[in-house]
C-alpha cells in the first residue's frame, strides 16, 4: 500500500509548505489537513448515498458521504473530484462539481461540494475497498436515517448548512 502525504494547513486553512503521513503521528495543535466531502444529487430531488466497506477502519459498513483526504500537491476541488471518480465513477468538471461549504474540524478543514447526477445506483462503478453499496434517497429518509443512527452523524451545523444547501440546489423541499 502506498504512504499517503497530506498538506498541512494552517488556522485559516493556507498551506504551510509541510506535509504528514497518513496513521504516522498526529497533527500537532493549531496543524490542520483537508478532508473533502460529495454530495450526488438527483434532478428530482434524492440524494446518492454510500455504504462504507465492512473492511474500512473508519466507520466500517457505515451509511456516509462520498469523500476522504486530500493527498499532498491536491486542492479541494482535485480531491472531490478524485474520489468521487475512484469511490463511484462519477466524473466531473469545475463547472459541475460545486464547493457548498467549509467547516473547520478538531483537527481538519472540511470543504463540502455537491453534484447533479442522474446515474442509477447499479450503474455505478464502485471502488470495492472502499464502498460496500450505494442508493438513492429522498432528504426526508436521509435525515429518518440521521436521527436512527442509521448514517454517520457529522453533526447539526453540518446538517443544517447541507440541506439548507440543497434544497436552495434542487428547489426541494426538504
Amino acid at each position: 500500500m502506498m504512504t499517503e502525504r497530506w498538506d498541512i494547513l494552517n488556522e485559516q486553512g493556507v498551506l504551510t509548505g509541510k506535509t504528514a503521513v497518513r496513521g504516522i503521528g498526529a497533527l500537532k495543535p493549531g496543524e490542520y489537513h483537508l478532508v473533502v466531502h460529495i454530495w450526488i444529487l438527483s434532478d428530482d430531488g434524492k440524494i446518492l448515498i454510500q455504504k462504507r466497506s465492512k473492511t474500512k477502519k473508519l466507520m466500517p459498513g457505515e451509511w456516509a458521504a462520498t469523500g476522504g483526504a486530500a493527498i499532498s500537491g491536491e486542492d479541494s476541488y482535485k480531491a472531490a473530484s478524485r474520489e468521487l471518480f475512484e469511490e463511484l465513477g462519477i466524473t466531473s468538471t469545475p463547472e459541475t462539481l460545486n464547493k457548498i461549504f467549509r467547516l473547520k474540524r478538531r483537527n481538519s478543514f472540511l470543504d463540502v461540494w455537491a453534484i447533479i447526477c442522474n446515474t442509477p445506483a447499479n450503474q455505478l462503478k464502485l471502488q470495492e475497498s472502499e464502498v460496500a453499496s450505494a442508493k438513492w434517497v429522498t432528504p426526508k429518509e436521509l435525515q429518518s436515517m440521521i436521527k436512527k443512527a442509521e448514517f454517520h452523524n457529522y453533526g447539526k451545523e453540518y446538517f443544517d448548512k447541507l440541506f439548507s444547501k440543497i434544497e436552495s440546489l434542487q428547489g426541494a423541499t426538504v
